[in-house]
């Protein structure tokens, strides 16, 4: 198939100018020089789209054509060629070598010639197919990207300091993007098409990995990969980035210390499980703590830590273990405290249980505009579970077992903030009774369109402060003055 690179590349630069050159000539010499018209004047500024030329960008398109063509046709030849059974064994200097040497027989015989980085970026791609992600290898290894987002083979996003740009990545077609698809969630055990068009995984380094395939994706497949970080960020790199002031690290350091119930809620990529791994540096060591996720994610540092994590049916619908399932279970473990990486279900009553019945200091995330919007869905995941209970008696659940909502948001300039910490502080009739110690105050935009504001406490005194001095944590009163802007 690429021996029409062979013939009309050549043809391509000469034929039709080179020939029709010389007939134009002699026919313009021996007419009169009155019969010549003023037309043919303008042809030599056609020269510069001639059909020997391409403008650069065709030039570039064609030459990524080329190279995708060439990489599946040596894609094939590796998976004739090579053991795959020895890949496991194999070294990774010693496959790299044999795929060199397979991909350089296979180029002569094609009779292509490629230059040494050319070369270099093909063998790289091929052991990525061979034994990676094929195209999305190369951005799993980038520590700059935090999400992967492909809208069908052709377009691949990523998200860098939370913005979104668009790559210059991209499959060969949905047969490839689906070959990947397939090669990640059989890995699991678990299978996606037609039948069953959607998936939720785990990479083998810890990444989260979402895919919808067609029908349901109507362009293409669509799949979500948030990477995993290998470097947990603690309270004072949180502190260094920004996501918060010192005040309001020495507030959280007390409040999960002296074993308050937290909620962390916050919009989709807002930093929620992030801020939770950090505030959970503040557990001592001596206690005992489960955590329960639907793709294990949380990275807790103390030294009894029991990690559960939720499965789906299988084909036959069978072998489902459900968070509930895991959370009931948890608590037959004598845990001092539970922390599940995030409530969106039936799940919610019984985590309110946990909380209301010894397992102070429990922690968990949702999905929540605000504190109040964050009450309110608790109230909406209790009613979905079908517990039929008066208001009332919901709310009065909801607020002697919540102590604390922290709301994690995700600007427009892609930042990331602690923007509020509230307390609730109880029962005011049929209202739950809320009060908020520290916020994110903005004040305007910079030029470029990048956020200024700044932490400030709201001048409301803690309603824990004693619960903080009984257990040896003397906060000073002026952490919650409010804050002047620079």
């Amino acid at each position: 198939m690429f021996s029409k690179y062979k013939k009309t590349a050549p043809q391509k630069a000469v034929p039709a100018s080179a020939q029709q050159a010389p007939v134009d000539a002699q026919d313009a010499a021996a007419r009169p020089p009155v019969a010549v018209p003023p037309k043919p004047a303008a042809k030599p500024a056609a020269k510069a789209t001639r059909p020997g030329e391409v403008a650069p960008g065709d030039r570039e398109k064609k030459r990524k054509q080329k190279m995708g063509e060439i990489k599946l046709e040596l894609h094939k030849a590796l998976l004739d060629s090579l053991n795959l059974a020895a890949l496991e064994t194999a070294s990774e200097s010693d496959l790299r070598a044999e795929i060199n040497a397979i991909a350089s027989e296979s180029l002569d015989e094609m009779g292509v010639v490629l230059n040494r980085d050319e070369r270099a970026t093909l063998s790289q791609d091929l052991f990525f197919e061979v034994t990676g992600l094929g195209p999305l290898e190369t951005l799993l290894k980038d520590d700059t990207v935090n999400d992967i987002l492909v809208n069908g083979p052709q377009q691949i996003f990523v998200e860098r300091d939370g913005r979104l740009e668009l790559t210059d990545i991209s499959f060969k077609d949905e047969r490839h993007l689906l070959r990947i698809i397939d090669k990640i969630v059989s890995a699991v055990g678990r299978r996606v098409d037609e039948s069953n068009p959607y998936v939720d995984a785990r990479l083998a380094d810890g990444s989260r990995f979402n895919a919808m395939v067609p029908p349901i994706a109507v362009d293409g497949s669509l799949v979500s990969i948030r990477k995993f970080k290998k470097d947990k960020l603690g309270i004072r790199d949180l502190v260094n980035f920004g996501a918060f002031s010192e005040d309001m690290a020495l507030y959280l350091e007390a409040a999960v210390a002296t074993r308050l119930n937290v909620i962390v809620s916050g919009g989709t990529g807002s930093g929620k499980t992030t801020t939770l791994n950090a505030l959970s540096s503040f557990i001592d060591d001596s206690e005992r703590i489960l955590t329960i996720e639907d793709t294990a994610e949380l990275q807790l540092q103390q030294t009894h830590v029991g990690r559960m994590e939720s499965r789906p049916p299988n084909v036959e619908g069978r072998g489902g273990v459900s968070q509930r399932d895991c959370l009931k279970n948890a608590l037959r473990m004598r845990p001092d405290r539970i922390i599940v990486g995030e409530t969106r279900g039936e799940e919610v009553i019984d985590m309110l249980q946990a909380m209301n019945t010894g397992h102070d200091g429990s922690m968990t995330t949702i999905h929540a505009n605000s504190a109040r919007d964050g009450v309110s869905r608790l109230e909406n995941m209790i009613a979905m579970a079908g517990i039929e209970m008066p208001i009332k008696a919901m709310r009065s659940q909801i607020s002697s077992a919540v102590n604390l909502l922290v709301q994690a948001s995700r600007l427009q300039d892609g930042s990331r903030r602690m923007t509020s910490i509230t307390e609730i502080t109880g029962m005011e009739g049929d209202v739950i009774s809320m009060q908020e110690v520290f916020r994110y105050q903005r004040v305007g935009l910079t030029p470029d369109n990048k956020i200024i504001g700044h932490f400030t406490g709201t001048g409301v005194r803690s309603h824990f402060s004693e619960r903080f001095k009984l257990w040896g944590y003397n906060l000073p009163p002026s952490i919650f003055d409010p804050v002047a802007p620079e």
